[in-house]
């Protein structure tokens, strides 16, 4: 676990200031899916904590995304989009582009998981499919970009538009009256932690935020040790696919550095097995990266003992077969 000491305020794009949120959450009101908290006795024995459970597998294209994407692509003047995801901010910006009538392309790595791809040209997206051993997601994106200036890029979390749309679940979970102690929420390139954190700071809250990172693509964890941002050399390959992300972005680094408590660095095995307990014991069927939270919760039983914690469920777009694989210790 890696603990920081806040600073007392961050500085803030002025998108993410309080005025700005409270104008993003009433524009968003009648466009994102409340969150479904929910929970379970047998998972608080479990995990030997009180644990409510944000869900966002139920939200439009199935995970966290649709709240930031939405935000950004209706607030952005280019009608033609493109974007670099592993799924879910691909299915989300896809969608969120079909609404307003606006093209989109979603460069994807060749491992994501079939249904996310399936799901981003479902949702009217072009898909191009590359081998990231060879070539960057960002790469392939400036080569579109360099064919056509007319192309906006919508990054899936470096964008304070990104953020404040995320920060509607903050906004969810802070007003939800809930008791928290913590939240604790999954990690990748920060967008969603960021909007739960500014979140509760426009709310004037001071419940502790911690997040939910996999131990093999633990970058953000480094940075915070560091005080500088570290980036994953290559797309580290976690089970956890919507975190194999290379670094905290510019947007998101500061707020995570100023108002998150700490980070979970989680075992794979950790993250397998909060998704079975997530199955068995809430009926909640989450992707590994949607199963970081409880798996942090899993992975520091002292620190969360006996605790009232949100774990946010980020998503549950996950293979069948990689999902039923899983629940049967196969993976």
């Amino acid at each position: 676990m890696v603990d920081v000491t806040r600073p007392i305020s961050i500085a803030l794009p002025p998108e993410l200031t309080a005025e700005a949120l409270l104008d993003t959450w009433a524009a968003l009101a009648d466009q994102v899916m409340p969150t479904l908290l929910l929970h379970s006795q047998a998972l608080d024995e479990a995990v030997g904590a009180q644990v409510t459970l944000a869900c966002e597998v139920f939200q439009r294209t199935g995970s966290f995304k649709f709240r930031g994407a939405s935000n950004l692509i209706r607030n952005v003047t280019a009608d033609r989009i493109i974007s670099a995801s592993s799924g879910n901010f691909g299915q989300a910006v896809a969608l969120a582009s079909r609404l307003v009538g606006k093209t989109c392309t979603v460069v994807m790595p060749k491992t994501s998981s079939r249904v996310k791809v399936d799901a981003v040209r479902r949702n009217g997206a072009t898909v191009d499919l590359v081998d990231t051993q060879k070539i960057s997601r960002m790469e392939r994106v400036r080569q579109h970009m360099a064919k056509d200036a007319a192309l906006f890029f919508a990054p899936p979390y470096d964008h304070p538009l990104v953020v404040a749309g995320n920060s509607t679940l903050g906004r969810e979970i802070f007003e939800s009256g809930e008791e928290l102690d913590a939240v604790v929420v999954p990690l990748g390139g920060g967008g969603l932690i960021s909007g739960v954190v500014v979140a509760r700071d426009a709310l004037g809250q001071i419940t502790s935020i911690i997040g939910a990172e996999p131990l093999i693509a633990n970058d953000a964890a480094r940075s915070m040790q560091l005080g500088t941002i570290v980036a994953n050399e290559v797309e580290p390959q976690t089970i956890a696919d919507g975190a194999r992300t290379l670094s905290l972005g510019e947007v998101t680094w500061p707020i995570v550095r100023g108002g998150v408590e700490g980070i979970v660095e989680v075992p794979e095995d950790a993250i397998a097995e909060a998704v079975r307990l997530l199955f068995r014991y809430a009926n909640v069927k989450a992707e590994p990266t949607g199963a970081l939270a409880v798996a942090a919760v899993m992975t520091e039983p002292d620190r969360f003992s006996g605790k009232r914690v949100c774990c946010v469920v980020s998503g549950g777009n996950v293979d069948d077969e990689i999902y039923a694989a899983i629940l049967r210790r196969e993976l």
